[in-house]
């Protein structure tokens, strides 16, 4: 009876072994389901069997699944600004502009890559649930590339800064970050936006008309586009709401067929902006065309292959009355189920590198400690007057204020994740300065009149997924805030504030912006010095600048934490503070990396991104996208802080440059080498950075941004840096090509600690 029961079990095993290798060897129910087939064997085939409506489902972001396929229904729109967003728990990075001031590539190269290990955990972990909702993918809506030319532009804060070259260099980062290097499969997608020309206004984003120079096209708008596709490979680009030179870009033939796909050769997915097709015919908007049906056919025809949005439904229509055919369709569907294959979608599960990644691979220590050293990498530190920082670790008494030390929803920007937990400022000075009586004293609110809903330290320890505003699922704007019951007024004068704080060694005053005034097509924003999302003047709300002078009369030493998006016009407010220290959205972990600033446990090295310009009175038309005057690369003035500024608690000096070669022919390149020395009494690190200045040339910028390299260099020790400067840092606008062409003649290389003139050396190249 046992060998009987023993010989049972053999047979069963034997059978369900049979059967495993059976199914495992089933034939795909059609040959696009076949993985050994070649990628353009399954697009066609599918291609095949496609009827018109599921073609033009297809083609819109809300895809509908073709039950009788068996294709489920997916949802393209997902967004990873600084994070994967909207879709529960998740690491939070700083806002991007703070990630620029890091001037890190290796840096953001790993947050990208912890960004997509939580994609594609929660992508698995959907899956397994069936869940094919928004923000559950794996296509991100992400990296903003456009160049953040003007201050009061209320995105800016999504962009890396102002510079074309910086731009370009982290953002490939990002996307190598995102789409990883299997040989196989894409990890997720990136995608480049908003192509092209696009940096507000934001109340005219939907009606807006673009001209600028071939110059300023070429040499400041497109570069970091350009390299994302030829150098970055990137699988998504998506088209902006803006009209370029009369026609809207969704529907443009010079920007998405004539540069995107045949002299950049790109091969990838143009997705509109969301509802950017609608513009085309909305009253009040574009205007170019009478309804959808004819917007969807020119924006197909001219290069837009998904649309975000509904209008693309009238293609069924069209093409049963013969306005556009199945075939025109074919490319664009072609390319959509081409990426579904190359993300794995289309595959067994098992055959991906990530598909045991999972909900305990997100938040995990190893990326919140990550979100921590980007923070403080993000932190500039701008003035530092009779060294008042570092505090000691023995203060007795420090007074906090301002409505953001205590705003954990302030750190996150916008186009944010949901943090396990969060870190206020207040919360960080507090814990690192456990011998202190720490007040905190609210002062003012950040405008006059406005009503912010303030997340308080006290949120932060009771975290619950819905405390966030604007970050539900189907979410498409940024919630606004509320109207108030009555305009909140600032009071005449702050005795009592001044009263609450007398007796502290130091006041830490943190103040600034925060996104519920700066930000995406906010029409309910409409405070004194801000509009629609954007600002009208850069200065400091007069609220704060008031506040501020209040502190300083108390003769106390006064640390500005300034957190916003932008820069600042502060040249009135320099005398009310003697430490300043822009600590941008710094992510969820931002109140920790603010406090190890303060007490001198990180030496800050971030540098600036962007032009602090001293005020409004030195910017030009914010609707004139001219570049004269604007940004380092053509600013003639003199700016409160320059371009890739920053200081610390040690000082560096710059040797003699060296270049390997002081003659080169046009296409080759030349090394630029010098030794940097850390002159002080602390391990700090430092930025290099190179510029290239074209002389005689008055179309030429005053400078451009050709390398940098954040390294550290210990107390007393020197490091030599090296930087390859290849054809693309000598090339410029040529109208014999209307392109970019490296140019003859002669060149400054300059090296140093900021784009300012005084901080450079100068060593002079010929290029034959």
């Amino acid at each position: 009876m046992r060998h009987f029961s023993a010989l049972f079990l053999a047979l069963l095993l034997c059978s369900a072994l049979i059967s495993c290798k059976q199914q495992s060897q089933v034939k795909p129910a059609y040959p696009f389901n076949d993985p050994s087939l070649s990628k353009e064997a399954r697009v066609n085939d599918l291609l095949s069997r496609l009827t018109t409506e599921e073609k033009v489902t297809m083609m819109m972001n809300n895809s509908a699944a073709i039950e009788r396929l068996g294709i489920p229904a997916y949802n393209w729109w997902n967004e990873a600004l600084h994070g994967v967003a909207r879709a529960g728990e998740a690491t939070v990075f700083p806002q991007v502009i703070g990630i620029a001031a890091t001037f890190d590539e290796d840096l953001n190269l790993a947050t990208y890559t912890i960004a997509s290990d939580e994609a594609r955990a929660k992508y698995n972990d959907a899956i397994a649930n069936g869940t094919y909702r928004q923000y559950y993918g794996l296509t991100f809506w992400t990296p903003n590339i456009n160049i953040f030319r003007d201050p009061r532009w209320g995105r800016g804060m999504e962009t890396y800064g102002e510079d074309p070259y910086l731009t370009s260099r982290m953002g490939l980062a990002a996307v190598k970050g995102l789409q990883g290097n299997d040989k196989n499969f894409f990890k997720a997608h990136a995608c480049a936006k908003h192509y092209a020309v696009h940096s507000g206004p934001e109340p005219l984003r939907h009606s807006f008309d673009v001209s600028v120079s071939p110059t300023d096209l070429w040499e400041t708008y497109l570069p970091a586009f350009k390299a994302l596709v030829t150098e970055g490979n990137v699988q998504e680009v998506m088209c902006a709401y803006n009209r370029y030179e009369g026609n809207p870009c969704c529907g443009s033939s010079n920007l998405l067929i004539d540069i995107l796909r045949n002299r950049w050769k790109f091969e990838g997915v143009v997705v509109s902006d969301c509802g950017a097709i609608d513009d085309f015919y909305r009253e009040g908007r574009h205007g170019t065309h009478p309804d959808a049906l004819t917007a969807s056919k020119d924006a197909i025809l001219n290069g837009t292959d998904l649309e975000c949005g509904s209008s693309f439904r009238s293609m069924i229509e069209g093409v049963q009355k013969g306005v556009i055919t199945d075939a025109d369709l074919d490319p664009h569907v072609g390319r959509l189920i081409a990426d579904r294959i190359e993300l794995g979608m289309m595959d067994p599960e098992d055959l991906t590198p990530w598909k045991d990644y999972n909900i305990g691979d997100i938040c995990t220590p190893e990326h919140i400690a990550h979100s921590l050293r980007v923070a403080r990498e993000s932190m500039v530190l701008l003035k530092n007057e009779g060294n008042t920082l570092p505090l000691s670790k023995d203060i007795k008494k420090i007074a906090v204020v301002g409505v953001n030390a205590v705003d954990s929803a302030m750190l996150l920007g916008n186009y944010n994740g949901t943090p396990r937990s969060v870190v206020t400022i207040l919360d960080g000075i507090e814990a690192k300065f456990p011998k202190a009586e720490v007040k905190y004293v609210e002062g003012c609110k950040l405008v006059d009149g406005f009503m912010e809903r303030v997340r308080n330290s006290a949120d932060t320890r009771q975290r619950r997924p819905e405390f966030y505003e604007g970050i539900v699922d189907g979410a498409q704007r940024p919630q606004q805030p509320a109207t108030p019951p009555g305009p909140w007024k600032a009071p005449e004068n702050y005795d009592d504030v001044v009263a609450r704080v007398q007796d502290a060694e130091v006041i830490i005053y943190v103040g600034g912006l925060n996104p519920n005034l700066e930000g995406e097509e906010m029409r309910g924003v409409s405070y004194e010095g801000f509009a629609g999302g954007d600002r009208t003047t850069i200065e400091l709300p007069a609220v704060q600048s008031k506040l501020l002078a209040a502190l300083k009369s108390t003769g106390k030493p006064v640390v500005f934490v300034l957190c916003a998006g932008s820069t600042i016009g502060l040249q009135k407010d320099e005398p009310s503070y003697d430490a300043l220290l822009v600590a941008w959205y710094p992510g969820e972990q931002g109140g920790t990396a603010v406090a190890d600033v303060l007490a001198g446990d990180y030496n800050p090295a971030g540098r600036l991104p962007l032009t602090f310009y001293k005020s409004t009175d030195q910017l030009g038309d914010f609707s004139d996208y001219d570049m004269t005057g604007k940004t380092y690369r053509y600013f003639k003035g003199e700016p409160l802080y320059p371009f890739g500024y920053g200081i610390g608690y040690t000082s560096f000096s710059y040797g003699k440059g060296k270049l390997s070669k002081t003659s080169i022919r046009k296409g080759a390149s030349v090394k630029v080498s010098f030794d940097v020395t850390n002159k002080g009494g602390r391990d700090g690190e430092e930025v290099a950075q190179v510029y290239v200045r074209r002389l005689g040339d008055p179309s030429a910028p005053l400078k451009s941004l050709r390398g940098f390299k954040r390294s550290p260099i210990k107390a007393g020790a020197s490091q030599k840096f090296e930087f390859t400067l290849g054809p693309d840092a000598f090339s410029f606008y040529d109208s014999s090509v209307d392109d970019l062409a490296v140019k003859a003649g002669e060149y400054e290389i300059l090296f140093g600690g900021s784009s300012d003139d005084k901080a450079l050396q100068k060593l002079t190249l010929t290029v034959k």
